[in-house]
């Protein structure tokens, strides 16, 4: 499993459900991607983002196929990219491995 979070800043705080609604819009349109989740920033802190978007897939070979994807690029980035002040990633692979908590 492949996990590709997204933390934005936007330059308009009125224009992150917009912008909401546009990152939900993927759901059912691109096949390489098996979850997302979109949360909208409720504590509003120095140190806070105002969105974040958590992206599964099953390998990274399919996240770089949704990262080119035409969804993703003509109906997803061009509105997002205008609003944005900043973003930042994390990207981590999840591996069979065994242990406690």
């Amino acid at each position: 499993m492949f996990t590709h979070i997204v933390f934005f800043k936007f330059k308009n705080s009125e224009q992150v459900m917009e912008a909401r609604n546009i990152l939900l819009s993927m759901a059912g349109k691109i096949p390489q991607l098996k979850g997302l989740e979109v949360g909208v920033d409720v504590l509003h802190t120095e140190r806070s983002f105002d969105l974040a978007l958590v992206t599964r897939f099953d390998c990274l070979e399919d996240m770089n196929a949704y990262a080119v994807h035409e969804y993703h690029v003509n109906e997803v980035l061009k509105y997002l990219k205008p609003m944005l002040e900043s973003s930042k990633v994390v990207d981590y692979e999840i591996l069979n491995v065994d242990y406690e908590v």
